[in-house]
């Protein structure tokens, strides 16, 4: 067990506890940008740390998950979803041997990319940016954590480390057709990434962590919204089974009681199987380093086949009855229109952005102007895109 400038590290004492195939902090193929270490401090806990405190995590307590933030103070915002992601992805990570702070990171960078008004303001963003290379919110995140965020002297962005880039890069898988935007190609190939094979197996995990939040508690904010009720869960599988236990423990459970206990339920039940079907799929590949696992000819971090059934019937269900909801869609094309109206007003008069964000040369090309002002709405919080919009326009800022 290796020291750190006198300083034992902590990620050298998780290393010594974390299997073969785990991604081991001592290790790690370092930064782009060469830095001291900080003891007693892992790497991976370092770029934890540089998360947390980017200017882009805070601003996901005010970015949409599904509802508007004048909704309601108890929804979920993308920043508690962050932190939800966050703990299931240590939880799995811990059972499985694998490294949790770097799970951890991941699960809390995932989203840095998203831009107000959830995934209404992605896809207006994608559509205006459609001549100047498009809009994904996890190419976002990558821009953010590479070039956006500038607060250190030495270098933009936040530096990580090549297996937190590796992660992000490939949050929803290894990238094999389909067009890939630039800022992926440009950092698979600085940091030699083969986006063909597999993340590593803790990238993996914060990924499908993403899946089982956002789908249990999107029940739950359905549920508190009134979108659809208790008795509707009936022809839901998963969220069925889960409601009958609960009934048949507690009969007489009200109302805010039955919603948490069934919720929970469906957590433990996505969790427990993610956990044991990987379990058995790393037995059965027994990969012998993390390189070995990112090379196996399917992930080993994964749900069951009939967990995956039942998830795919769930995700229809909220598909119907929440995202696509009158209220909801309702809300969500008022917010497309003010990303519109925004774009096409910084577009057309770019001394309306602030200072800051005017820089030289823009104007000469329209291509990195459309790329700036897209920086610009896609780093905006709800609130003070409904301000801008407001002080651009004079208009009621559309939801009240």
């Amino acid at each position: 067990m290796s020291c750190r400038g006198g300083v034992l590290s902590t990620g050298d004492v998780m290393d010594a506890a974390l299997k073969p195939y785990a991604s081991h902090a001592g290790r790690s193929r370092g930064r782009l940008v060469q830095e001291p270490q900080s003891p007693p401090r892992s790497d991976f806990e370092r770029d934890r740390d540089r998360i947390i405190h980017s200017t882009a995590f805070r601003r996901l307590k005010d970015k949409t998950q599904v509802f508007v933030y004048h909704e309601g103070d108890h929804f979920r915002t993308r920043l508690t979803h962050s932190i939800e992601v966050a703990q299931i992805s240590r939880g799995i990570a811990r059972a499985l041997g694998l490294n949790e702070d770097l799970a951890e990171a991941l699960a809390l960078a995932h989203d840095l990319g998203h831009t107000p008004f959830g995934h209404a303001g992605e896809e207006e963003l994608d559509v205006l940016m459609r001549d100047y290379g498009g809009f994904d919110h996890n190419a976002q995140t990558l821009r953010i954590v590479t070039r956006l965020e500038r607060r250190y002297a030495a270098f933009d962005g936040l530096n990580l480390t090549w297996e937190t880039i590796e992660g992000l890069l490939k949050h929803n898988g290894p990238w094999r057709g389909g067009p890939i935007p630039e800022i992926v190609s440009s950092l698979a190939q600085a940091h030699r990434i083969d986006l063909r094979a597999h993340a590593s197996a803790e990238a993996q995990v914060a990924a499908l962590a993403d899946d089982i939040a956002y789908n249990a508690h999107d029940i739950d904010d359905g549920l508190r919204a009134k979108l659809f009720d208790v008795i509707d869960l009936a022809d839901v599988p998963l969220a069925s089974e889960a409601l009958q236990q609960v009934l048949s423990s507690f009969p007489d459970l009200e109302r805010p009681r039955l919603i948490h206990e069934t919720v929970r339920r469906v957590l433990s039940a996505m969790i427990g199987d993610a956990t044991a079907e990987t379990a058995k799929r790393l037995a059965r590949h027994a990969p012998s380093s993390s390189d070995e696992l990112r090379n196996l000819d399917e992930p080993a971090v994964a749900f069951s086949g009939q967990m995956r059934e039942k998830n795919r019937v769930l995700q229809s269900f909220l598909s119907d009855h929440m995202y696509r909801h009158d209220k909801v869609m309702a809300i969500m094309a008022r917010a497309r229109r003010v990303v519109r109206d925004m774009f096409e007003a910084y577009m057309s008069d770019f001394a309306l952005m602030p200072q800051s964000w005017r820089e030289e040369g823009f104007l000469a090309d329209e291509t990195r102007q459309a790329r700036q002002v897209c920086d610009f709405i896609a780093g905006m919080t709800d609130r003070y895109a409904l301000e801008q919009h407001q002080r651009l326009f004079g208009l009621d800022p559309l939801f009240r």
